[in-house]
């Protein structure tokens, strides 16, 4: 795993606020979190380089935590099962009661409220949908800052406004508890593989008391800055992907309407400059017509509300960001919430008069 810790005196975060209207955007993306399995996978040395080509120095015994996992979704559960496999103490609460099989077999147990996983945990991990979620999870009357012990770590892995998560640090150090932002970027193969990539946000001090758990659960793992980089930097990723994903259904679109092999033409493609991890991950979605969702279009729309927010309050000029937002806006508008994000591609194919959907 690689992990890298900034200097604090060096970052910066241009934190920012959000809208009324994009803090509503993902309500129609709803709380339901459902669950896939997830492979075993030896613990990483945690090194800064690639720990997979690294013996594990066998002087290196790492404590096993309590851990509360609130929201065992499709990329929670995959999350919740690994630390659980590593032999760690895992509790998952999550909203609808069957999503609790696979933690159960890899030998986690599960909780009947929040209060219950919590009471105990020395880490509390989130991944739930969007600011309210978070906030309800952490602030509410049965949530983790009424019921946790003193002074637990709790690793928010959702992705959420910045300054929602400044604002829920600032009340969590108020009331002796420690918050990073640790928002995941790698979809459902990511989080079953252990292979996610993490940007944190907090201090340095808590982010090296997280490395037990970040071993587990993601790939490259890097210290970004102070609370709420993590989410800024998660923002950037979802405009760069959502680019992505819409460049790649036109070019779809454009090569079938001269009738080339399409699939030919991707595989050409993914060997030059035009390659990407989009490409190798998204280019079967579109050749099959298959959208099972991996992300929604219905989080990803939510991610760039909270792009086109922040960046007017930093002052940026994101043009891209906002066209990607009314074309993520339409494919909601047009029923296409709920398929995964690829599935841009059928908007394409509306504008071009291919489709009567």
């Amino acid at each position: 795993m690689t992990r890298v810790a900034t200097n604090p005196a060096r970052a910066s975060c241009r934190c920012s606020s959000s809208s009324p209207r994009s803090n509503a955007a993902a309500t129609a993306a709803g709380s339901a979190w459902s669950t896939r399995p997830a492979a075993r996978r030896a613990p990483s040395t945690g090194s800064r380089a690639n720990a997979a080509a690294e013996p594990r120095d066998p002087r290196r015994k790492q404590a096993m935590s309590s851990i509360a996992f609130i929201g065992l979704g499709v990329m929670g559960s995959p999350m919740a099962v690994h630390l659980a496999n590593a032999g760690h103490d895992v509790t998952g609460y999550n909203l609808t009661p069957d999503k609790y099989g696979p933690l159960k077999a890899a030998g986690g147990s599960s909780a009947a409220s929040i209060a219950e996983a919590v009471a105990g945990a020395e880490i509390v991990c989130v991944m739930v949908p969007d600011s309210p979620d978070v906030r309800d999870v952490l602030t509410g009357e049965g949530g983790v800052f009424a019921n946790a012990k003193p002074d637990a770590l709790i690793i928010d892995f959702s992705s959420i406004r910045p300054d929602v998560t400044i604002e829920l640090a600032g009340t969590a150090a108020e009331k002796g508890f420690r918050l990073l932002d640790a928002p995941v970027s790698g979809g459902e193969a990511g989080a079953k593989n252990a292979a996610l990539s993490i940007m944190v946000g907090g201090s340095e001090a808590d982010f090296a008391a997280a490395v037990e758990v970040f071993d587990h659960v993601g790939k490259t793992v890097v210290h970004v800055g102070p609370s709420g980089a993590g989410q800024t930097v998660k923002a950037a990723n979802q405009l760069i992907v959502a680019s992505n994903i819409q460049a790649l259904a036109e070019a779809v679109v454009f090569v079938e309407s001269y009738g080339v092999d399409t699939e030919a033409a991707l595989e050409v493609l993914g060997g030059g400059l035009a390659g990407s991890a989009v490409l190798e991950q998204k280019r079967r979605n579109m050749l099959d017509r298959s959208f099972a969702p991996g992300f929604r279009i219905d989080l990803h729309h939510k991610d760039l509300g909270i792009v086109t927010a922040a960046a007017r309050e930093s002052g940026a000029v994101v043009p891209l960001g906002s066209l990607l937002a009314q074309l993520m806006a339409s494919a909601r508008a047009n029923g296409d919430g709920g398929l995964d994000h690829s599935a841009l591609l059928r908007g394409v194919e509306r504008l071009s008069g291919l489709s009567d959907t």
